[in-house]
């Protein structure tokens, strides 16, 4: 007998399904808070506006170039190629020789590198592996800060201190040593009297104007070398020095060579610095105590005071012998950082 406490509800047949509406109105969008125009006209004034920038940049150039042609065709019709090989610079006589300022630039800029390289790399491997945490910061400024400081000043600190200091004491000494027969006396680099202003001042000076350059990028790109590097060396037993010249070094050199390049960029075009320290005579010699003559300054002394077309043009060509040096210059950095790296970019290496 089923119990009555639980009540079997009734079983309705099939009941009919109520009908769905369906609302076919789209629903809203949200208001865009930027209106975007449907158009391709602002796309093409962007690019437009872009390739006009670029563009911009290579037709600067090809002005330059064109106005340092003109500007220096009578010489260029009057002496050729001869001009940048042969020494007689005779204002008077209207004879026009640039090798002495080549060689002046040349020399001036080679010997700052062979004295700032060193330094600067020295202290960017100080201030990024050695130096103590609460020292880095104010070094690096002090550093970056002589990159600040004018050309005129230190041709003036390069007057009334390194002048006196080469002539007194530097030149004298290296002389006596360096200037002996059977070390380098046979080359000539340590001849002649000491005069202070000179090729020598000139790249000492150009030295201490292009050490925050390379110094700064030096930094900047072994910062940027991975840490697992430097772990990994270590691991296998390197020490500090084996560790920097093959964990860092190595995979920071394309970057250094870069810093290297602008800093010679930097001493292929000093003028004020140079021009109060180098002698400012159109001479060729051996010594590094001689005075001699930047293509930079010769412009800074002379441009002004040419009084006839033929020396006016002749400075001229003398910039585009400098613009022609540059050019030559970033073309043989190019291939030297093509020849560290392999045409590849630089890789880990343990």
């Amino acid at each position: 007998m089923a119990n009555p406490a639980f009540h079997r509800p009734d079983m309705p047949g099939l009941q009919p399904v109520a009908e769905t509406k369906v609302n076919n109105t789209p629903p809203l969008r949200p208001e865009p808070l930027l209106r975007v125009s449907d158009g391709e006209m602002p796309d093409r004034i962007f690019k437009y506006a872009m390739v006009a920038c670029g563009m911009a940049v290579l037709g600067l150039l090809a002005l330059i170039i064109y106005e340092l042609v003109l500007r220096s065709s009578l010489s260029w019709h009057s002496f050729g190629f001869k001009f940048f090989g042969t020494s007689n610079w005779d204002p008077v006589n209207e004879q026009f020789g640039a090798f002495p300022f080549i060689y002046g630039t040349l020399v001036s800029s080679l010997l700052a590198l062979i004295i700032a390289v060193p330094l600067a790399v020295g202290v960017a491997v100080f201030t990024t592996e050695m130096c103590p945490r609460g020292l880095r910061g104010p070094l690096s400024f002090f550093v970056e800060l002589l990159a600040a400081i004018p050309s005129v000043i230190y041709g003036l600190w390069a007057i009334f201190v390194l002048l006196p200091l080469l002539s007194d004491h530097v030149e004298p000494f290296l002389a006596r040593t360096l200037g002996l027969p059977r070390i380098l006396g046979w080359t000539g680099l340590f001849t002649g009297p000491s005069l202070g202003a000179g090729m020598l001042a000139a790249g000492i000076i150009l030295a201490v104007m292009i050490i925050p350059i390379i110094s700064s990028i030096s930094r900047e790109v072994l910062m940027v070398v991975p840490q697992h590097q430097r772990e990994a060396v270590l691991a296998l037993g390197a020490t500090r020095w084996e560790m920097i010249r093959i964990g860092v070094l190595r995979n920071a050199r394309a970057g250094i060579v870069g810093g290297i390049i602008l800093g010679l960029g930097r001493a292929l075009g000093e003028t004020m610095a140079v021009t109060m320290v180098i002698g400012n005579s159109p001479d060729i010699s051996r010594s590094l105590f001689a005075p001699g003559y930047t293509m930079a300054s010769v412009l800074a002394n002379e441009f002004a005071e040419a009084t006839t077309n033929m020396h006016l043009s002749a400075l001229v060509e003398i910039g585009l012998a400098l613009f022609l040096v540059t050019i030559v210059v970033n073309t043989l950095a190019r291939l030297l950082v093509w020849t560290v790296t392999r045409g590849q970019p630089a890789s880990t290496h343990v």
